[in-house]
């Protein structure tokens, strides 16, 4: 964890911008995998990381906001006959103090506590729960019907929290860094052993394994596949071929939880064949602008639309694509091919914050979001910000039941040339992503490189 310090910093801050009521943060409990004792490799909530740093099960911590230094923690120690099973661990008290936190009370004492702040009319502030055991011991800590604990949430707490979290001090960019050099860490193992006639489960594994040798986890499920038309493809059965595109979207989670999120698209074979290269080299060249245009004060969704430009360019070199540039990318006639948002925010979430609320974290008063296909998908629009870590994805896709239904429907014929497209059916996807963190004047990309020139690649495959 952090220095005690960074944590008692947090939380004032939280008291500074809210100031009145109970801010309430439920930790994680393990979930069973198929019986008891048996769990899921244990994950603790964000939020409970980022206010009171304490890395296992079973805790919760309130935030007096309206007295400093009134903070607790409600836990149990471990009987001796959790320790036979588990280990020692250090009674609650000792952990608090690490995180700055004085006060510890026994978990059976969470409802009297929050009962009686409601009683004296105080607020108690809560955040949108992703698990249905926090949905219903939501429900039964502030006696309110489950169906009607979303309807309850604080709209002032996940604000606040979403100010907090969206800019990352030293000690975050520096995990963030760590988290970025194993994420390269398993691109580079990817890159150099990925051969004809393996199994795409033979390469997943093998990166998933290398995350946790390095001390973390994965960030997310990885996607690793010869189908990368799929935009979220989990799916490992498919057999490494020659001639095939392997996409590999793949991050490494710190031991502190900190996320990396990289993507690299490569050829099975060792080098690209001419149309693979040329649609790397669009989708490369919209990566590049984008980044160079990254700064704080600029809204992320004009860099958005900045790449889909500079990619409508491309295919219009390949008689994929015709008119005017900026007339296609208005009609969103660019969707076919990128139907996704170029990026998101990155931090202790892969996709960060976005439990609390896409629209809280990405948008704001002054970008709302659009209804347009593709522009719609947009995770993060509004201005940037220095200490913003973010990524930055473009890609270029040929997704057949998609081009079958815009063809059927006549859609944006003035820009698509249906006719080259059949040229492209089986051709699957290609996507570059990087993690940048928005520095005073510019941007800076996380961890140590990882080849993405075609050249490169092609000496790395060969």
């Amino acid at each position: 964890m952090f220095d005690r310090e960074v944590y008692v910093r947090r939380r004032e801050r939280l008291r500074e911008i809210l100031e009145k009521g109970v801010a309430l943060f439920l930790g994680n409990d393990e979930a069973p995998m198929n019986y008891p004792a048996n769990p899921y490799r244990f994950r603790q909530d964000s939020n409970f990381l980022y206010f009171f740093g304490l890395d296992e099960p079973g805790l919760a911590g309130v935030i007096d906001l309206e007295e400093e230094g009134s903070d607790i923690l409600f836990g149990d120690d471990l009987e001796v006959e959790d320790i036979i099973w588990m280990g020692y661990l250090p009674p609650l008290r000792e952990k608090a103090e690490k995180v700055g936190v004085k006060r510890t009370l026994p978990s059976a004492k969470l409802s009297d506590y929050l009962r009686e702040a409601l009683s004296r009319g105080r607020r108690v502030h809560f955040l949108h729960p992703y698990r249905g055991e926090h949905l219903l011991k939501l429900a039964y800590l502030l006696g309110i019907r489950p169906e009607a604990v979303k309807h309850w949430a604080s709209t002032d707490l996940i604000k606040a929290v979403v100010e907090l979290r969206s800019f990352k001090g030293p000690e975050e960019i520096q995990q963030m860094e760590v988290a970025a050099n194993m994420t390269a860490e398993m691109h580079l193992r990817a890159m150099r052993n990925a051969r004809a006639g393996m199994y795409e489960r033979e390469l997943a594994g093998e990166i998933e394994g290398l995350a946790i040798s390095l001390g973390g986890y994965i960030s997310f499920p990885v996607i690793l596949t010869v189908h990368g038309e799929i935009l979220h493809n989990h799916y490992h059965g498919n057999m490494l071929r020659e001639g095939q595109l392997l996409l590999v979207d793949a991050g490494a989670e710190s031991p502190m939880h900190y996320a990396g999120d990289m993507t690299r698209t490569f050829p099975v074979s060792a080098r690209f064949t001419t149309k693979q290269r040329e649609i790397y080299e669009v989708v490369l060249e919209a990566q590049k602008r984008a980044i160079e245009e990254i700064k704080p004060g600029v809204y992320y969704r004009e860099v958005h639309l900045l790449a889909a430009k500079t990619m409508v360019r491309g295919l219009k070199d390949l008689g994929l694509m015709k008119g005017d540039v900026e007339e296609a990318v208005a009609a969103g006639a660019h969707a076919l091919f990128f139907p996704h948002g170029l990026g998101h925010m990155i931090g202790l979430d892969v996709h960060d914050m976005e439990g609390l609320g896409e629209d809280y974290v990405g948008y704001d008063e002054t970008v709302k979001r659009s209804e347009q296909f593709g522009l719609a998908y947009l995770r993060l629009a509004k201005k940037l910000q220095e200490g913003f870590t973010i990524t930055v994805e473009p890609g270029i896709y040929f997704i057949p039941p998609l081009i079958d239904k815009w063809r059927a429907e006549g859609k944006h014929r003035e820009f698509i040339n249906y006719q080259k497209l059949e040229e492209y059916l089986d051709f699957g996807g290609i996507r570059i992503e990087d993690s940048v963190v928005v520095t005073e004047d510019g941007c800076r990309i996380l961890g140590k490189p990882v080849p993405k020139d075609p050249d490169q690649v092609e000496a790395m495959r060969g």
